[in-house]
C-alpha cells in the first residue's frame, strides 16, 4: 500500500473565529440598541457592498485558492480585532489631544491618528501571516493582496455601519451610505494593499534591515493614502472630489493592474514547473496539458464530473490544487529561498500529490484526456 503523508492544515482555530465573530456581533447589537433604524440601513447596505468587494477578491484568488478558514480569519480580523484595537488607540490619542474632552473628533486624529492606528491594526494580521507555517501560504503577491482586501472589507463593513447609523435622519444615513458604499467601497482594502505590497517585498529580502524597510515603506504608503483621503473631507467638496478623481481612482487603477498581472504570473509560474514534474514522473504529459490554465482545469473537472459525478470532479480538483501548491514550493526553492522548512514542505507536498492521485480513480479514467 502506498504510504503518504497528510499535507499540513493551515488555518485559524474555530474558537478564535467564533470569538472574533462574537465581538463583531456584539458591536452591531450595541449600535442597533442606540439607533435601530440607522443601524439596520447600514447593516443591509454595507453587507451588500462588501459582498461585492469580497467576491471580487475571491475571483482574484481563483488560480491558487487560499484556505477558507484563513480567508474568514482575515475578514473577521477586520470586523473585530482591527476595529477594537484602532478604536481604543484613537480614544487614547483623542484624550491626549483634548484633555478637557470634546464631542467632535479633532482634525489631527482624523488625518493622522486614524490612518496610523487603523493601518497598524489591519496590518498586524499580515504580520501574523509571515510567521510559522502561515508564511508558506503567501506564495505570490496575489495572496498578499487577497488577504489585505478581505481585512479591509471586514473593517469597512463595520465602520460603514457605524457611520451610517450615526445619521440623525434616514436621509442623512442614505447620503452617508452613498458616499461610502458607492464611491469608495474598496477604500480600506486599497489602503491595506499598500501594507500587503510591503509584506510581499519583505518576504523576498534576506536581511532583517531589508525586511523591516519593506514593511515600513508599505505601512507608510498605507498611512499616507489613508490620511490624504480623510484629510480631503475636511477641505470641502471640491477638495474631496479632486482627491478622489486625481489620486484615489488612479491608485486604485494601478492596484487593479498590479493584481491582474500578479494573477497572470501565478499561471506562468505553474506552467513553467509542469515540464519538470513530467520529467520527474509526478504528472503525465497528458495531465500537463490541462493543469496550466484555469480554462483547461475547468474542462478537466467538468469531464470528470460527466462520468463520475461530484466525487470524481472533487478529486480531480484536489489533485490540481496539490500540483499548484507543489509548483509554488518548487519555484521558491529555484529562486534561492529554500531553507530547511521549505525543503521539508517540498517533500510534504510531493507526498500529498501522490496521495491525491492514489485516492482519485477518475485520473486513471482520464489518462488519455488532453486539453489540446
Amino acid at each position: 500500500m502506498l504510504s503518504v503523508t497528510r499535507v499540513r492544515r493551515v488555518g485559524a482555530p474555530l474558537g478564535l473565529l467564533i470569538a472574533l465573530g462574537t465581538v463583531a456581533g456584539l458591536i452591531v447589537i450595541v449600535l442597533t440598541a442606540i439607533n435601530p433604524v440607522g443601524t439596520s440601513i447600514g447593516f443591509v447596505l454595507s453587507s451588500i457592498a462588501m459582498t461585492v468587494v469580497v467576491l471580487s477578491y475571491l475571483w482574484l484568488d481563483r488560480w491558487e485558492p487560499e484556505p477558507p478558514r484563513l480567508l474568514l480569519f482575515a475578514f473577521l480580523w477586520g470586523t473585530s480585532a482591527a476595529v477594537v484595537i484602532s478604536a481604543v488607540l484613537q480614544i487614547v490619542l483623542e484624550a491626549w489631544v483634548h484633555p478637557a474632552g470634546s464631542s467632535d473628533i479633532s482634525p489631527f486624529t482624523l488625518v493622522v491618528g486614524a490612518p496610523v492606528t487603523e493601518e497598524a491594526a489591519k496590518g498586524v494580521f499580515l504580520l501574523l501571516m509571515m510567521t510559522g507555517v502561515r508564511r508558506h501560504e503567501l506564495n505570490s503577491l496575489t495572496d498578499c493582496l487577497v488577504y489585505a482586501g478581505l481585512i479591509g472589507a471586514g473593517f469597512a463593513w463595520l465602520e460603514d455601519i457605524l457611520y451610517i447609523a450615526n445619521g440623525e435622519s434616514v436621509a442623512e444615513s442614505l447620503v452617508t451610505a452613498a458616499l461610502r458604499l458607492i464611491m469608495s467601497p474598496f477604500a480600506h482594502s486599497l489602503f491595506t494593499t499598500m501594507t500587503a505590497i510591503g509584506v510581499w517585498y519583505a518576504l523576498h529580502r534576506r536581511s532583517a534591515a531589508g525586511k523591516a524597510g519593506a514593511l515600513l515603506l508599505g505601512y507608510a504608503a498605507a498611512v499616507l493614502l489613508h490620511g490624504m483621503w480623510n484629510g480631503s473631507s475636511l477641505l470641502g467638496a471640491g477638495a474631496y472630489f479632486a482627491v478622489y478623481a486625481l489620486w484615489m481612482v488612479p491608485v486604485f487603477a494601478l492596484a487593479i493592474t498590479l493584481a491582474v498581472r500578479s494573477r497572470r504570473r501565478e499561471q506562468v509560474v505553474v506552467a513553467g514547473k509542469l515540464p519538470g514534474m513530467v520529467a520527474a514522473g509526478l504528472i503525465s504529459p497528458n495531465e500537463a496539458t490541462w493543469l496550466g490554465s484555469l480554462k483547461t482545469r475547468k474542462l478537466a473537472v467538468d469531464t470528470a464530473h460527466r462520468f463520475g459525478g461530484k466525487p470524481a470532479a472533487a478529486s480531480v480538483r484536489h489533485f490540481a490544487h496539490r500540483v499548484i501548491e507543489l509548483a509554488f514550493v518548487r519555484d521558491r526553492i529555484d529562486r534561492g529561498f529554500g531553507d530547511q522548512r521549505v525543503t521539508a514542505l517540498l517533500h510534504e507536498e510531493t507526498y500529498a500529490l501522490y496521495a491525491a492521485r492514489a485516492t482519485s480513480p477518475a485520473l486513471q479514467h482520464m489518462a488519455g484526456f488532453r486539453a489540446y
